[in-house]
């Protein structure tokens, strides 16, 4: 949500002579320096000094000039990865497509990338068009034009505070408008993922996307289908986590943008039991991105999933099999089936059946193995998940809220509810099978 106007400095904007670019001074922008990374502030300073251009770009201007303090920063410069790299203690060339370099400080890195051209006309592409190779460095100018949306193509320089801005970026940002650099259809088909990011920039700001740039959308939505499974992935997590998750997805749905980019909503969108469980996840992901905390991907797909792994469980379940081997086979059928399409990474998926697995265990209490369950690494994640479970009336609230209460518990007084636990319940141990003593054979009488 745009936290404050822009009506100020647009107004001051218009007065601006033309030029091929804009530059806005602090007392028009208005961003607040202190929002700024300072990590990014010295990538910026330190490439300067050595004789380049260097800007924070992209989405974090953007939140920066409506108010809000970004996440993660990137710099675009006019130094090559190689020039780039000795210039830092501990920096990184990536990325086959377009190198670039990891700038890292502590737990932060800041993605340092070198002004790219737009493709070359004979930059080899696929059938419909998506280039598959892009590696052409080029100008600052050539830089703005290559970015997918106006709003995404500002760059701010934090050193003399001034924004420079290509596209009417500004304008559109105020005018609450998504608009495509260049021709839209041809831009789609170079990269079929920026009609994921126009929907999802229309939502997230309440925008509404231009006319020119919505209507090839419908007509080219299954070009997605064309795109890597691990970029889908990544952009259905930026979606998912945006803060406005249901309202995406329902955009997704009015531009045909949905079916088969995530094969398990096209089938639980129209489970109204699986529908509510979605919903409730998306609702409490929302709020907690609006909260400034963080979205594990483990436990968003494992909410998403979950509808289709609790039908067959049950399905399994109610066929006789036991229900821990029943569990097991109904997440291996669907982690499978949307492995494909969704490019879940090992650890990923190793987290979600964590999660997943430990469901069972919460039905009964027995005190001899709750500390051990306390001590699984995803315990609590479960837990939380456990909380979805019975606000969708899968399980008993009470038993829910008392595996809540020993989640927040400190170990001295998880100790006090277990024992109490074992107070409460009857003295019956369980008793292990034992096994049949084996009988010596007879002695076999001997002839004389």
């Amino acid at each position: 949500m745009i936290t404050r106007t822009l009506k100020g400095f647009v107004k001051r904007l218009i007065k601006q002579p033309a030029k091929p670019s804009i530059r806005l001074a602090r007392d028009v922008h208005q961003i607040d320096r202190r929002l700024v990374s300072r990590h990014a502030i010295k990538v910026c300073e330190v490439l300067q000094k050595a004789g380049y251009e260097a800007y924070v770009v992209g989405g974090a201007v953007r939140d920066l000039l409506i108010g809000i303090e970004p996440t993660d920063f990137d710099v675009a410069t006019s130094a090559t990865p190689e020039q780039v790299r000795p210039l830092f203690r501990r920096a990184r060339i990536i990325g086959r497509r377009f190198r670039l370099v990891h700038v890292v400080f502590g737990s932060e890195v800041i993605e340092t990338s070198t002004f790219r051209a737009p493709a070359e006309d004979g930059s080899p592409t696929d059938d419909h068009g998506r280039i598959l190779r892009d590696n052409v460095f080029g100008t600052h100018e050539q830089d703005a034009a290559r970015r997918d949306l106006t709003i995404n193509a500002l760059y701010y320089d934090p050193i003399t505070e001034i924004v420079v801005d290509f596209h009417q970026g500004v304008k559109d940002l105020h005018d609450r408008q998504i608009r495509m650099i260049g021709d839209p259809e041809t831009r789609y088909r170079e990269d079929p993922v920026r009609m994921l990011r126009a929907v999802r920039f229309a939502v997230k700001l309440r925008a509404d996307i231009e006319p020119a740039t919505q209507a090839p959308i419908p007509k080219l939505a299954a070009l997605i289908e064309n795109v890597p499974a691990a970029r889908v992935f990544d952009e259905m997590y930026k979606l998912l986590t945006c803060g406005h998750a249901m309202d995406c997805l329902k955009a997704l749905r009015e531009n045909g943008l949905h079916s088969g980019l995530l094969p398990l909503l096209d089938v639980v969108l129209e489970d109204p039991e699986g529908l509510h469980f979605i919903e409730l996840a998306l609702e409490r992901t929302d709020k907690r991105v609006r909260t400034g905390k963080s979205v594990s991907p483990s436990f968003l797909y494992a909410a998403l999933l979950w509808p289709q792994v609790n039908k067959r469980w049950q399905r399994r379940f109610q066929a006789g099999e036991h229900s821990i081997p029943a569990l097991i086979a109904a997440a291996d059928d669907v982690l499978n089936e949307q492995g494909e399409t969704l490019a879940i990474q090992r650890r990923i998926s190793s987290d979600m059946r964590e999660i997943w697995f430990m469901q069972p265990r919460f039905e009964r209490r027995i005190p001899k193995r709750i500390f051990a369950l306390t001590e699984q690494p995803r315990f609590r994640a479960a837990v939380d998940f456990l909380q979805m479970r019975a606000a969708s009336d899968e399980f008993d609230s009470v038993l829910a809220q008392w595996w809540m209460d020993l989640a927040d518990a400190p170990i001295s007084m998880r100790k006090e509810m277990i024992d109490a636990l074992r107070d409460t319940q009857p003295s019956h141990s369980i008793k292990r099978r034992r096994r049949p003593r084996r009988r010596k054979p007879a002695a076999t009488p001997t002839s004389d």
